[in-house]
């Protein structure tokens, strides 16, 4: 059992293989947003506050924190934005960058262990990046990529991912510290991306013994009702291992596809988490009548066998 211990100055979020799936709030980027990047580079973090709040109501354990702005001083917003979300919110960050500079900017200012993201294979990445993340005892995300690109072959990035993880040993950093990101290919573009992916997040935890996460929603770009097919890639990578993903806690389906993948997976002891979110459906489903039929009475033993046990 291999755990990733994130914190902030006053909470705790474990990333591991018998723990609930941790979701990341992936809102707090400009990338593709016009009018956030716009507000950013001028300092008004407004929309930074609400994203922020919205998503940890929404059932985020972590947030993504990043400010890749072009020509924009990224390590200024990038630590100025980190502050303030930690003054908003309890949960632990990720604080994401390709610029080492702002990374450094942002662990400096940052209250807690961080999760940096991210590293690749690249030799200047990995030299640059791991010894910032020894420094400020933060754990980091491997990216599996290397100089030679993003491969589609399982076996090459698995083999990218098992070079960080023993580079990371190198620099005294432990592999439960590495959160390996499988790199998830639009499934549009690469149809057996989804068959990869599960392969290689199964290598990743049984071999490696790494914890995981993604980037979930690259794998619906391009396509309609977005949403459900990131649910259903969710709860198949659940269902594969991947104990992470940085996503949006804002679409209903990802949230149900999550919780209902941690109760099957037993992460949610006596369903008690799915009971209090969806009580009130449960209650009107109750209140529906029975019919006959195998499906009536083996719900009736299940009630009694409840009942026994309590």
């Amino acid at each position: 059992m291999t755990d990733t211990i994130l914190s902030s100055a006053s909470r705790e979020t474990v990333i591991g293989f018998e723990r609930p799936f941790v979701i990341i709030g992936e809102r707090i980027n400009p990338t593709g947003r016009k009018i956030l990047a716009a507000e950013m580079a001028a300092g008004n973090y407004e929309r930074v506050s609400g994203d922020a709040l919205a998503q940890v109501q929404a059932g985020a354990a972590m947030l993504d924190v990043n400010a890749g702005i072009p020509l924009a001083d990224e390590p200024r917003i990038l630590a100025e934005c980190v502050e303030l979300v930690q003054s908003l919110t309890d949960v632990p960050l990720s604080i994401d960058s390709s610029i080492v500079a702002a990374l450094e900017a942002g662990l400096a200012v940052y209250r807690g262990k961080a999760l940096v993201n991210s590293v690749t294979g690249e030799e200047e990445r990995l030299e640059s990046v791991l010894p910032l993340v020894k420094k400020h005892g933060a754990a980091v995300v491997a990216i599996s990529n290397d100089e030679s690109g993003i491969s589609e072959d399982p076996n090459v990035r698995f083999a990218v991912a098992k070079k960080i993880v023993e580079r990371a040993a190198d620099h005294g950093i432990h592999y439960s510290d590495v959160v390996v990101d499988p790199l998830v290919m639009p499934i549009g573009a690469v149809n057996s991306a989804g068959r990869g992916v599960m392969e290689l997040i199964r290598r990743l935890r049984g071999e490696l013994k790494v914890n995981t996460t993604c980037g979930a929603s690259n794998v619906s770009f391009g396509l309609p009702n977005r949403n459900g097919l990131n649910a259903a890639f969710l709860t198949m990578a659940i269902g594969a291992g991947m104990t992470s993903a940085i996503t949006s806690p804002l679409h209903e389906e990802v949230i149900q596809a999550v919780m209902g993948a941690d109760v099957m997976a037993g992460h949610d002891p006596n369903c008690a988490k799915w009971i209090k979110k969806y009580s009130a459906n449960s209650a009107a489903g109750a209140a529906e009548p029975r019919t006959g039929g195998r499906g009536s009475r083996e719900e009736r033993e299940a009630r009694r066998a409840a009942r026994r046990r309590a």
